[in-house]
């Protein structure tokens, strides 16, 4: 590939930085104290697929050492969000089950987001929005 090639894929990579950086500083900002984007993650992904993963799942699904997920995880029990449970089917490992208040803090933190979202509709349709969605799924 030329430097011509690469281009428009380094300015791919460049703005989804930029749209990820915004992101992370607007959410982080209404979080309550203690809690931080990543513990948002961990609960939005469980609230997308399901409760039940183990650590070892979901520090794949994030691309992180299990080591920095199973600190993600303290720190979600801690603040009674999510609990370990003993997995099983494999009496080793733990599953992740998150409570009410694990969802209830997602909820609250979308409801945080509502002026955003707003802000944001200005700009950009959802219709536009939504058409943009599949492609950058399939990153």
């Amino acid at each position: 590939m030329t430097d011509e090639d690469t281009g428009p894929y380094f300015a791919l990579l460049y703005e989804a930085a930029i749209v990820n950086q915004i992101g992370t500083a607007l959410l982080e900002a209404r979080l309550p104290s203690g809690l931080s984007v990543s513990h948002f993650g961990v609960v939005s992904h469980l609230v997308r697929v399901g409760d039940g993963a183990t650590p070892l799942e979901l520090a794949r699904a994030f691309q992180v050492p299990k080591a920095t997920l199973t600190y993600t995880l303290a720190g979600l029990e801690k603040h009674g969000l999510a609990e370990l449970r003993p997995n099983p089917s494999d009496k080793r490992s733990k599953q992740v089950w998150l409570t009410p208040a694990g969802k209830q803090f997602r909820d609250d933190a979308l409801s945080d987001l509502a002026p955003l979202f707003a802000t944001l509709g200005k700009q950009f349709s959802s219709e536009r929005v939504s058409a943009l969605l599949p492609e950058l799924s399939a990153f």
